[in-house]
């Protein structure tokens, strides 16, 4: 295992940890941000309205955009089915309260801003009380990929999901978790292609016990040196 797959579990090398902190720190951002636009002095005039109106629905909504992706799609299984269902129902409440928020008068835009703070709260603590705990024991995440994806949001840039996954340099013991989550962003009908060193069977009937019925897999090329498999979501209607 390369030195930078080594760490101690629980600790700040940990990338359950790395991820987790990354998470909460953009919440404290949603927080802190919002707290400071809807305090009692602040929307008092149309320009501080107009920056609430904007923080929601950029960063807010930027956010809400990112959770779903990188949080919610790797969590979407059988096994935390109703959580992500109850966290995408809170999420369109929060889009709506935001479009609320954006069509409102100055004089009104506090109180719809301390809705929307109110709402996003009770959705924060649930992610940091009962989504990251889940996440870590999913074989679908991968801690350092979802902790970067987290850090780009942070800062502002947009996360590119690869076509191709080469996990010949990547240490056995994270192929598989990172395969599977990039497999949870497939939006249905969309592939993404393997390029593994060896026959990929062992990953097949992980990916046969956990998403049965709901992936496609085409070998592309089979050896000796190089496999290809592309490897897909099936849409619903197929």
């Amino acid at each position: 295992m390369p030195a930078s797959e080594i760490f101690i579990e629980a600790t700040e090398t940990d990338p359950d940890v790395i991820a987790r902190d990354a998470v909460r720190e953009a919440h404290e951002r949603l927080r802190s941000g919002l707290a400071e636009l809807i305090s009692a002095h602040s929307v008092v005039d149309g320009a501080r309205s107009a920056e609430l109106v904007d923080f929601c629905l950029h960063e807010v909504r930027r956010y809400l955009v990112t959770a779903d992706r990188e949080l919610y799609a790797p969590a979407s299984g059988d096994e935390t089915r109703l959580l992500i269902d109850a966290l995408r129902v809170g999420a369109a409440v929060l889009d709506a309260q935001i479009d609320e928020l954006a069509a409102a008068d100055p004089v009104d835009a506090a109180k719809f801003g301390v809705r929307i703070a109110a709402v996003l709260e009770i959705h924060l603590r649930i992610e940091e009380s009962v989504l990251l705990p889940a996440l870590a024991g999913l074989p679908d995440v991968d801690p350092s990929l979802l902790a970067a994806d987290v850090r780009a949001y942070l800062e502002g840039k947009q996360v590119e999901e690869p076509t191709v996954i080469d996990v010949r340099r990547i240490a056995r013991g994270g192929r598989h978790p990172r395969v599977f989550a990039r497999y949870a962003r497939l939006a249905p009908g969309e592939t993404f292609v393997l390029v593994n060193s060896h026959d990929p069977k062992p990953l097949r009937r992980e990916f046969e016990a956990i998403h049965a019925g709901a992936f496609s897999w085409d070998c592309l090329e089979a050896g000796p040196e190089e496999w290809r498999v592309r490897i897909g979501r099936v849409a619903a209607d197929a």
